[in-house]
């Protein structure tokens, strides 16, 4: 049986699914690359709006598979941070749909995602430093930038394992709600993002990210203002404003 990563598309709408709860649903090497296969796939499909990621099970991840950490280089954390830069990175808005405890590279896959709400039942650690294991440039450079540096220390050098509340409180979670209600939540926020001008919507989640990198391309950033401002969706916006009706957009 094929378990690794599982993408579907509804629409605007795609999901990727971890779909390995009999071992927290780690990530294999073969993961990394479903994985990749899947952002390369919604990345060209312009329908696509908003991405979701997904588990099943008690646990949305372990994180990487630790017997892989060893091996060959292309197995090992290089390739991780890889794709997880690429999740960042990804066309579509981003949102980690939390149900359970999310662990080592987890956390930087979740930190990668732009919304990642998550339940009372959620925890987190980030054992690289027990492991011996120094973590890559992207995923130290999200932790500063999402949580803080004062956060970062604690959670990387500590290997402080933090619960629900203080992932709320930390910035980790950017929204924490009942079990029972994640799934209306989040198929709540993946609407609401789906309804909005794609250019725009777009444009500002790359640039947004940028400025917290500290690599903001102005001449990018102009010219997307500029595409957006002599849009046919900025005039629907303005019509349906102005009527007051929802506005259809059509990303052009």
């Amino acid at each position: 049986m094929n378990d690794t990563p599982q993408l579907t598309v509804e629409g605007a709408v795609a999901t990727i699914t971890l779909r390995r709860p009999d071992v927290a649903n780690r990530l294999s090497p073969a993961d990394l690359h479903a994985l990749q296969r899947h952002l390369d796939t919604v990345n060209a499909t312009d329908s696509v709006l908003v991405l979701r990621f997904a588990s099943t099970g008690k646990y949305f991840c372990s994180g990487y598979d630790i017997g892989a950490l060893g091996g060959a280089a292309e197995e090992g954390a290089v390739v991780f941070g890889d794709v997880m830069d690429a999740i960042e990175n990804a066309r579509p808005v981003t949102i980690a749909a939390i149900q359970g405890g999310v662990y080592g590279g987890a956390t930087d896959l979740c930190l990668a995602c732009d919304f990642r709400i998550g339940v009372p039942e959620c925890d987190m650690f980030m054992p690289a430093a027990r492991l011996g294991l120094h973590f890559y440039r992207g995923g130290l450079e999200r932790y500063v930038s999402r949580l803080g540096l004062n956060a970062a220390k604690r959670l990387f050098l500590t290997a402080k394992r933090i619960d629900a509340d203080t992932m709320l409180q930390v910035g980790f979670l950017t929204e924490l709600v009942p079990a029972d209600a994640l799934a209306a939540r989040v198929e709540a926020l993946s609407d609401t993002l789906a309804g909005m001008a794609p250019i725009a919507l777009l444009g500002m989640k790359q640039h947004l990210n940028a400025i917290s990198r500290g690599a903001l391309d102005t001449a990018a950033l102009q010219r997307d203002m500029r595409r957006s401002e002599s849009s046919e969706d900025i005039r629907e916006g303005a019509a349906a404003w102005k009527e007051k009706r929802p506005p259809v957009f059509k990303g052009k």
